[in-house]
């Protein structure tokens, strides 16, 4: 069994992967600017937000939503969404905090709960959608993308600080912890189960959504806790530095994940049976100009540009008059003959 009292970060270990023939790297977990430190797990994080922002700004139009929509919720999100990350771990472990307060803030020694970012994200997600009148389920469904992106690279922060590793193992892809001394202990790589995992659903989301299968606000969201609370159950059940519901023994993350991947699974299941007319989706139902830039371009041009010439039909040629007959002529003595009979016979 592991060792109950060992540290669950593990930073002036070298970490070794027999998998790949013994390879050992020793990467620093910190480096230095203007004096102080910038740890790697705090880097990764911040990277995750910048490119699952991008993301979800350039997706955003699929969904009926503009990019300043986007922009503007992760203002807020992403300072509200790190206290609410450290709120969470802070409250699971107060009994150590309450001894230790100055530690509350040094989120940069690691500690930020996943499951409380995404309640503040949620809480701020609902106040700017009152805000902007837009609904709730559409911007999340367009958010859990950027989620997942965070959650890929926020997991190897956690492998910079030798940190989230699961119980010891003997298992294929196992990572081997090198201590100062000499030892090694083998574990599993949960931080690498976890990013895998997430890299996953996002390729699934991503076609499921590029496909058409959408059909309803709030799909993508439901389908992101199914994945999600799945694999974190497995996962969070292999750790060593979970948070525990008091003395009960009870892993919180992991029966939270049981939980949200349970009542997802069942919400999807009942959508399923009902109909979704497409015009329900709320990209269908947003009012389109009458008149876009592009429509208005041509229309422009049609009145500037003068009206294309019309071809001119000459008139029909008429058929020329018969001369009358010079007075004193053959033809004038015969015209006068005939007159002059049909006077007689009148």
């Amino acid at each position: 069994m592991f060792p109950i009292l060992m540290q669950t970060i593990q930073r002036s270990s070298a970490i070794s992967f027999p998998m790949l023939g013994g390879l050992t790297i020793d990467p620093p977990a910190y480096f230095t600017l203007f004096g102080r430190p910038i740890y790697f797990y705090g880097v990764f994080i911040a990277l995750g937000f910048i490119l699952g922002a991008l993301y979800c700004a350039k997706i955003s139009p699929r969904f009926g939503l503009k990019s300043d929509d986007i922009y503007d919720f992760l203002i807020w999100l992403i300072p509200l969404s790190i206290i609410g990350a450290r709120l969470y771990y802070v409250l699971f472990r107060l009994d150590y905090y309450l001894q230790n307060p100055e530690e509350i803030v040094a989120i940069w020694e690691g500690g930020l709960a996943i499951y409380g970012g995404i309640i503040a994200g949620i809480l701020t997600a609902w106040v700017l959608c009152r805000h902007k009148k837009i609904p709730l389920l559409t911007l999340l469904d367009v958010v859990v993308y950027g989620l997942l992106i965070g959650q890929i690279l926020g997991r190897w922060g956690n492998f910079m600080n030798r940190e989230a590793f699961g119980a010891e193992t003997g298992i294929f892809c196992r990572m081997g912890l090198i201590a100062p001394d000499g030892s090694t202990l083998y574990v599993h790589p949960t931080f690498l189960y976890e990013s895998l995992w997430n890299l996953i659903g996002l390729a699934l989301l991503i076609l499921f959504e590029r496909k058409g299968r959408r059909k309803y606000d709030g799909q993508c969201l439901l389908l992101y806790f199914f994945w999600y609370g799945a694999g974190r159950a497995w996962i969070e059940g292999l750790r060593t530095d979970s948070l525990y519901l008091g003395n009960t023994g009870i892993r919180v993350s992991q029966a939270l994940s049981v939980a949200l991947a349970l009542v997802s699974l069942v919400i999807l299941l009942v959508q399923s049976r009902k109909e979704h007319p497409a015009e329900k989706l709320y990209v269908n139902r947003v009012p389109i100009p009458a008149e876009g830039p592009a429509e208005a371009e041509q229309t422009e041009q049609t009145q500037t540009e003068p009206a294309a010439e019309q071809p001119v039909t000459p008139p029909a040629a008429e058929k020329p008059e018969e001369p009358e007959a010079a007075p004193g002529s053959e033809e004038a003595k015969e015209e006068t003959k005939e007159e002059t009979k049909e006077e007689l016979h009148s």
